[in-house]
């Protein structure tokens, strides 16, 4: 079942959203080579706590971390490790989600490390695209699968390919609500929208192939051929006359 979001409920996603946003800034400010993925972690995760909301991922299923900091050909899930250290030319997708009075926020965006190559650039530039190209879908009376085809069509015209295992998601006072939002797919298909859904919506592409494994952590997913992947997320809200993103400051 689709949950309908009341107004109190919308205005209390709009606060986790923002307390993610302002985590995604220090992490944006703190991503530089010889720091390691546990210190920009603890970074995020001070910020969370320091605004009165609590990491939606730490024990999640067994998760460890606060956030999931994942590095070139990590397709998402990495866990945060003093070990991993940050180098000139990586690209990296940070995953951060917040609980807020029982509600959360959920983004992932990808960022450069130092100075990265034109093919990581372009990558990192054609998956945001992909991402808002699919917003522009997200607007009542649509589909569900409109969003995904979007996001497969740019995509794909661009040389990518579009990871299948990971998929968007309702998300309110759970982390994962309906309905499942894979990022391909036909148009026309799944429920209609309808204001007062909130969805996360969070194309994960790769430079290569679309196949991915996962790693014997049990968590790291990467992509089978090592090319570099990238992942930008953004939870939103259905309007009346489009939508809203709520993981913005």
């Amino acid at each position: 079942m689709i949950n309908i979001k009341s107004n109190r409920e919308i205005l209390l996603m709009k606060k986790a959203g923002r307390i993610v946003a302002l985590a995604h800034k220090t992490a944006k400010e703190n991503i530089k080579p010889g720091i390691s993925t546990k210190k920009i972690n603890d970074l995020i995760e001070n910020v969370i706590l320091e605004n009165d909301a609590i990491p939606s991922f730490k024990n999640y299923n067994g998760f460890p971390a606060a956030a999931c900091i994942s590095i070139n050909e990590e397709v998402v899930h990495g866990i945060p490790s003093k070990k991993r250290i940050l180098k000139d030319g990586d690209i990296v997708s940070v995953d951060i989600g917040a609980i807020y009075k029982g509600y959360h926020g959920d983004s992932a965006w990808t960022y450069a490390c130092g100075k990265i190559s034109e093919a990581a650039k372009a990558l990192l530039v054609g998956t945001e695209a992909s991402l808002f190209t699919g917003l522009e879908m997200a607007k009542a009376n649509n589909r569900l699968s409109d969003i995904s085809h979007a996001i497969q069509k740019y995509a794909e015209n661009l040389g990518y390919s579009v990871v299948r295992e990971f998929v968007g998601h309702g998300l309110g006072r759970n982390l994962h609500e309906d309905p499942q939002i894979p990022n391909f797919g036909l148009p026309g298909r799944g429920p209609k929208l309808k204001p007062g859904m909130t969805l996360a919506i969070e194309p994960m592409i790769n430079l290569g192939n679309k196949e991915v494994k996962v790693l014997a952590d049990g968590w790291t997913a990467v992509t089978r051929d090592k090319s570099i992947s990238a992942h930008f997320e953004h939870s939103i809200l259905i309007t009346k006359t489009g939508y809203e993103i709520l993981t913005k400051l």
